[in-house]
């Protein structure tokens, strides 16, 4: 299981996801109870329309790991996270809509970098799919 390179990528896809609970995604003002120039962030913690798709992201990524054995399901699970950070992304940015004015954090990346790990994972699978099947082949 470890020493498949797919497993690194989905725990770094997972740890992305944790870390952006921590770490903001867009920082700025906005109006807050008819008070305007109040400081904000927005991290994977902000609401609950946030909360609910990054636990997603990162459970799927921590149990695709686990499922080395069955490499279509995992392959089907990386497609789906990568579908679901696509979501995400659309909610950070309909969440920094709501912003009078503000910076995206450079953290925002993590975003993107969960894309990139849940693709280079999906990669890995599939290199392993085509040595599996070429190696039946071969008998």
């Amino acid at each position: 299981m470890l020493q498949r390179i797919q497993t690194i990528w989905l725990f770094l896809a997972a740890l992305c996801a944790f870390l952006s609970f921590k770490f903001s995604f867009y920082s700025g003002t906005t109006v807050v109870n008819d008070i305007p120039n109040v400081f904000t962030t927005i991290t994977g913690a902000s609401n609950l329309k946030l909360i609910i798709p990054t636990t997603a992201v990162a459970v799927l990524a921590l149990i695709t790991v686990f499922l080395y054995k069955n490499r279509t399901m995992q392959l089907r699970l990386c497609i789906m996270g990568m579908l679901l950070e696509a979501l995400l992304i659309f909610l950070y940015y309909t969440e920094v809509k709501k912003f009078i004015s503000g910076t995206y954090s450079l953290t925002a990346l993590l975003q993107a970098l969960i894309v990139l790990f849940f693709f280079l994972a999906a990669k890995g699978i599939n290199a392993d799919e085509k040595l599996i099947k070429e190696s039946n082949r071969l008998r």
